[in-house]
This record gives structure tokens, sequence and C-alpha cells, in this order.
């Protein structure tokens, strides 16, 4: 009976699969997400993008199921100019493309167990795509119910208590790397989400000088007013001053290139009479240029180097995962019956359709009988022979939505009452 489904695929790389100088070329700037999410929509009748520091991925509805994956390889990289190997992506089809985006969304696929950051950029990445006209029927079905696991995660299970960020984990490696931070001087570039991470992570530690710069300065003295009187702001184009007073950079902007080069590095280390300088980069695309780190008396980790760090923190909320993924799964069933339920709906409204036809021709029919009949009575017939209908339709329309033979049954309803056939009502396309 059915011919090929419209499926859910999705196609992306992340931390487990791709190191950050791939990740980075694949990375789309907000600025970036509009245009290429309507081209990808454009050429896929549907489409959701979602890019992070640590992963990107494209979400359709297509038939074909695994045939697509090199086609939706092939337009990730071509909307990016890219020419990652596709042994660096990973596909999903249906079922499971529903679980991974859940996982996402609840915070275990994440270097960071729990961390709560994802929940909204997976809002935002289907906020992006119903701007763009891309999210069809199902994709809009989709995230919704990725948003509502991620949601009851944090609210039904502890997953999401005492979790690191990456701004937080930032911190312990830079702890790990020169102890005690009381006295030291962090600056920390960017007022953004990353940065106001870092920032907290640091007040929060106690001890150290924070120095906030930003391309905007009014963001950076706002951000240190939040930290109190031990934090201070520079504009972006202060940046070699701040550097030589600077103990420990970490840097986490939004910046399409690097933002810190040898030319703006070495001139600070000339000056410091061997005191050395830890850059800890957690921007993606990265913040820092890699050949800051052949400097002498620096030294520098960029975010893949963040994971060793957030594994540490993360036996507290392994016990967790379990739960988590239970929710998973009640989400992932109550999704999937919802699709199958899009196979009965022109079969039901077909149904209804040629039994209140029948209805009314016969009720006609009397009422031509009945001349003398007032208003009143009238209408209580047509709601009579409206109710019967009604009720002897019920239990097949509930066959048609919830029945483990459901085929069986919308073939023996089309065939009984010379239906219009699932095919010629489109039922099996998805994805509007």
């Amino acid at each position: 009976m059915k011919s090929e489904q419209t499926v859910v695929s999705v196609v992306g790389l992340n931390h487990q699969t791709s190191p950050v100088e791939e990740r980075e070329q694949l990375a789309f700037s907000s600025e970036e997400m509009a245009a290429a999410v309507a081209r990808l929509g454009e050429a896929l009748g549907g489409a959701v993008l979602l890019s992070t520091c640590n992963r990107t991925e494209i979400y359709a509805t297509l038939t074909g199921g695994p045939s697509n994956t090199a086609l939706l390889i092939s337009m990730l990289n071509g909307v990016k100019g890219t020419a990652i190997d596709t042994s660096r992506f990973y596909a999903y089809q249906h079922a499971e493309a529903a679980r991974h985006l859940f996982r996402v969304s609840a915070g275990i696929d994440s270097m960071v167990l729990g961390e709560s950051q994802i929940l909204g950029q997976v809002r935002e990445a289907m906020s992006a795509a119903t701007q763009a006209g891309t999210l069809n029927g199902t994709l809009s079905r989709l995230f919704h119910s990725a948003i509502s696991a991620g949601k009851r995660a944090r609210t039904e299970t502890h997953i999401g208590r005492h979790a690191v960020s990456v701004g937080s984990a930032a911190v312990t490696l830079a702890r790990n790397r020169l102890g005690d931070l009381a006295g030291k001087t962090v600056l920390v570039i960017s007022a953004g989400s990353m940065g106001k991470l870092a920032a907290r992570a640091l007040a929060e530690t106690g001890g150290a000088q924070i120095v906030v710069a930003n391309r905007t300065l009014q963001r950076a003295r706002e951000l240190a007013a939040e930290m109190g009187r031990a934090a201070g702001a520079v504009a972006l184009s202060n940046l070699s001053g701040a550097l030589a007073g600077a103990d420990i950079v970490i840097s986490g902007t939004a910046a399409d290139g690097f933002i810190v080069g040898p030319r703006d590095v070495q001139p600070v280390m000339a000056g410091r009479n061997g005191r050395g300088l830890l850059f800890i980069d957690i921007a993606v695309p990265r913040d820092i240029n890699p050949a800051v780190g052949e400097i002498a008396g620096v030294h520098l980790f960029d975010i893949d180097d963040i994971e060793a760090v957030t594994a540490s923190g993360m036996n507290g909320r392994q016990h967790e995962v379990e739960r988590v993924e239970a929710i998973i799964e009640e989400e992932v069933s109550a999704f999937l019956d919802w699709w199958r339920s899009l196979d009965a709906v022109p079969v039901i409204a077909a149904l209804r359709e040629r039994a209140d036809a029948i209805r009314r021709k016969e009720v006609e029919r009397t009422l031509a009988r009945l001349s003398d009949l007032d208003e009143e009575s009238r209408q209580r017939i047509e709601a009579m022979t409206a109710a019967i209908v009604k009720k002897m339709l019920d239990r097949p329309i509930a066959r048609l939505k919830d029945g483990v033979d459901k085929g069986l049954y919308m073939e023996a309803l089309e065939d009984l009452f010379d239906l219009p056939t699932a095919q010629s009502h489109g039922t099996y396309s998805r994805g509007g």
C-alpha cells in the first residue's frame, strides 16, 4: 500500500566526531544562519539548522531514508563552502533522528553533561527556521517535542543540578594549571553568553582580578559591574594593554575569525620578563590563532581541551542519565504515534465526508415528504442523524488512529466505502 515514506533525517558533526579545526569551518554565526537555512529549506522543502560551539546539524524531511545522507552532507558543505570529509559526519533516520535531537536538547549529548545552554540553542534554531519559512509541520512537531523533552529532563531529574558550563570548566582548567587564582588577573574577552559564564565562574571562585574586554566598551562595563568591585572593563581596541597585565586570558566571542594573533602577543611576552601567560580559547570558531601557542612562555588551550575537565565533573550527574533516557523514550514514542496518525487523517476526512453526504441525501429525501414539519423538528432530525453517524464512525476512526493493524483498516474502509486511496490524498508526504 505504501510508497516511499517521508521521514525525518539528520546529518551533523560534533565534538565526538570532529576536532575544533573542522567544527569551526562549519559553524554558522547568527548573521549567517538566516540565509543558510533559507537556502537549505528551499532545496529540501523544509529544514532546521542547529549550530553551536560543539555541533552543526541539519534536520530535514525527505524520502529515501539513508540514501539522503550523502545529499545532506554535500548540501551542508556546499552552503558553507567547506569540504569536510563524510567520515566526520553522523546520520540518523526518523526514530533515531528524533531520539538524537531529544538527547541533545536534554543536555546528555553535550560535552558538558546536563548543560542548559543547548535548550535555548535548540529553541533559537527552530525560531530561525520559522522566520525563514522552512519549518514544516513535521519539523515543527519534532522541535516542539525536543524542547518539551529538554524541559522535562531539567524539571523531573537532577541532570542540570550543579552542572558545569564551558565557562566554568575554563576556570577549572586555569586553576588546575596555576593553582589558587587569588591575586591573578584574568582577562575575559567577550561580554556575550560565553564571557558571562566565565566571568561569573571566576567571581564565584573569588580572589581573581577580572577584566572584561569587548568590542563595545559599554557592554564590557555592564558585565564588569555585575562582577563587583574586583572587575574592570576595556575596549577590544586596547587589547595589547590588557594582555600585558593579564595572567590568564579566557576568550569566547562570536567572531568569524581570530581576534588574537602572534603580532598581538609577541610584544607583550617580550616585556614580561619570563612571566608566562595562559590562554584558554572556548570559542568556535576559535578566537586565538594556534600560532600563539608557539610563542615562548605561552600556554594555549582550546575548547577540545575542556572535555577532560568536564568529564571529571560528570560523575555526580551520571546516575541521572538513565532517568533522562526514560523521559526521552516517552517523548520519542509520543512523536512517532503522532507521525503515524498522519496516515489516517485523509482517510478519516474522506470517510466522514462520504458518511455525511449519505446522511444529508437521506435527510433531504425524508424532509421533502414531510413538508408540514416545523423548523424546530427539522433541526432535531438533522441533529439526530448527525449523532447517529458520529457514533457509528467513532470506533472505526479510533481503530484508524490507534490500531495495531491500522494499514489493514485503512485498506478495508477505502474499499468498503469507495474512498480515495491514501496515496491519492498525499497521505505519506509528511513534510507539510
